[in-house]
C-alpha cells in the first residue's frame, strides 16, 4: 500500500492540529476521484471527497490539542511535534511507500526524521507542497482539513464565533482579545506558547500596570 500524510492547523493559534494518513494501492486510484490540494477546493468539494475517501480507502487520524502542543513545545520544536505526529499517523496503516508534506526546509532531513520516529518499516519521500504533487497526499490533506473544520465548529458551539483559528483571521484575533479582556486569561483552546497570545497577554499586563 502507498500512504500519503498531511496535516491541517499547524500554524493555528486556536484549536487542534489534525494529521491524516490515507492509503491506496495505486496513485491513479485517488486521482480518478478528482482529489487536489484541500486549500484549492471548495468546502462542498472537500466534504464530498472526504466522504468518498473515507468510504473507499484506509485512513488514520491523529489529533494534537492546543494544550498538548503547548506541553510538547516545552521539550521540542514544532517541526519535531509534526514529525512525530506524521509518524504516528503513518503507523496507523501498513505500507511499503509513504509520501509526506515536508515541514522542514530540508526535505530529505524531514523524511529521515519521520522515519526515525515511525515504528513501521517503509520508504519515505518528503516533498514541499506534496499535497499538490501526489494524489495520495492530496487525499490526506482533505481528510485532515475536513476533520479539523468539524472540530473547530464544535469549539465554536461552545465558545461562540472563533473564526478559522489562524492568526491571520480577524475574527479569531477579535475573539482572543475579547476573551482575554473578559476573563483575564486566554481560553483553554488557545496555544499559549504562540507569540500571538504572548503579545496579547503582555499588552494586558501593561494595561494593568497603568491602571495600578
Amino acid at each position: 500500500m502507498i500512504v500519503g500524510v498531511d496535516e491541517a492547523g499547524k500554524g493555528s493559534v486556536l484549536g487542534p492540529m489534525v494529521i491524516a494518513a490515507v492509503g491506496c494501492n495505486e496513485m491513479d486510484d485517488l486521482k480518478s476521484l478528482g482529489v487536489a490540494d484541500s486549500k484549492k477546493l471548495s468546502k462542498e468539494s472537500r466534504e464530498r471527497l472526504n466522504g468518498l475517501i473515507r468510504e473507499k480507502y484506509n485512513f488514520s487520524i491523529v489529533v494534537r490539542t492546543a494544550l498538548e502542543i503547548d506541553t510538547l513545545r516545552q521539550t521540542m520544536t514544532m517541526n519535531e511535534i509534526v514529525a512525530r505526529a506524521h509518524a504516528e499517523a503513518l503507523d496507523g496503516l501498513s505500507c511499503r511507500l509513504a509520501y509526506l508534506d515536508a515541514c522542514d526546509v530540508n526535505e530529505k532531513r524531514y523524511g529521515e526524521t519521520v522515519k526515525s520516529f515511525a515504528k513501521s518499516e517503509c520508504s519515505i519521500i518528503a516533498r514541499h507542497k506534496a499535497d499538490a504533487l501526489f494524489p495520495v497526499v492530496s487525499a490526506a490533506s482533505i481528510i485532515a482539513k475536513v476533520e479539523r473544520d468539524h472540530l473547530i465548529l464544535d469549539l465554536a458551539a461552545e465558545y461562540g464565533e472563533i473564526g478559522s483559528g489562524y492568526p491571520s483571521d480577524p475574527v479569531t484575533i477579535t475573539f482572543l482579545e475579547n476573551y482575554i479582556k473578559t476573563h483575564d486569561k486566554p481560553p483553554q483552546i488557545a496555544r499559549l506558547s504562540w507569540e500571538t497570545v504572548k503579545q496579547m497577554m503582555d499588552r494586558r499586563d501593561q494595561r494593568s500596570l497603568l491602571d495600578f
